[in-house]
């Protein structure tokens, strides 16, 4: 069972597209979602949602009004503000860092550390398969852990049905959560384009994978929107010595094949479609 993550520096380059249109391709894996802080896979491969879990993760402040004593030390201590009072001294949840220094300093007790409910996750059926997918609560954190949980779960259900593939779909960036999803996947897919912004961030996501010794390939999706900026992104991948596996057009129908809720693959008829297939053969192919 091989781990394949399609991963981009920045956002909107075309990475959760490719991602579905590898899940109707590949016909005996399971697919994850890992951009837990703004999951869209679904909106193409439309889930039966199966089995549904918590997921807690930090820990914020309560203050036991009963046991309270009012004589401030917590809020004095509060170097992040989190702590207000007017009639009774209250824990304002989102200022509140889990940092857990007002409940060491309360000699009545009155302070516990109370687990977040920070999201859920989620084991569904698509048409193309099993899909692990989760939801960040809103300015919740721990994303990485959350993206941890997601792939293990994925990598456990692959071993236990003997599927060939786990196909990831990863967060934009170089932070916490890319690095929970690099870690430990057999090759990663880097989707760029060619415009400034794209070619900076995949050199920085290119770091980060080859931090890790993850073996990378590069596709730029829209390349004919500038064709000097390709040869830049061509250049520099000849440099450090990652192939550039596929240049992708750019096309009008696959906006279309996105409102229509269809792998780009299943949908547009104009050669986009071919390019994917080969640039997933070509995966197949050195896995």
């Amino acid at each position: 069972m091989k781990q394949i993550l399609i991963i981009s520096g920045k956002g909107g380059t075309g990475k959760t597209v490719l991602t579905a249109s590898f899940a109707a391709l590949c016909k005996n894996k399971v697919m994850a979602d890992c951009d837990v802080d703004a999951a869209d896979l679904h909106l193409i491969l439309h889930p039966e949602v199966k089995e549904r879990h918590e997921f807690r993760s930090g820990k914020t402040a309560r203050i036991d009004q009963e046991l309270c004593n009012k004589c401030g030390k917590c809020k004095d201590v509060c170097r992040f503000d989190a702590v207000t009072h007017k009639d009774n001294f209250v824990i304002d949840s989102i200022a509140c860092e889990g940092c857990g220094l007002c409940a060491r300093i309360c000699h009545e007790r009155a302070i516990q550390m109370k687990e977040n409910l920070s999201g859920e996750w989620f084991i569904s059926a698509t048409k193309y398969g099993p899909l692990v997918h989760a939801k960040l609560g809103i300015a919740e954190e721990n994303s990485g852990k959350l993206v941890a949980q997601v792939r293990k779960v994925a990598k456990e259900l692959a071993e236990k049905e003997n599927k060939d593939f786990v196909i990831i779909d990863g967060p934009p960036g170089i932070g916490c959560p890319v690095i929970a999803s690099l870690t430990g996947v057999d090759f990663a897919l880097i989707v760029t384009e060619p415009t400034v912004s794209g070619i900076h961030d995949m050199k920085r996501v290119l770091e980060v994978a080859g931090h890790f010794k993850v073996k990378c390939g590069v596709v730029v999706n829209k390349y004919d929107l500038n064709e000097d900026v390709t040869k830049d992104i061509e250049n520099y991948c000849r440099e450090i010595k990652v192939e550039v596996l596929e240049k992708i057009p750019f096309s009008k129908e696959v906006s279309k094949s996105i409102v229509n809720g269809v792998p780009v693959v299943s949908f547009c008829k104009d050669g986009t479609e071919k390019k994917i297939v080969e640039l997933w053969q070509r995966i197949e192919n050195y896995l």
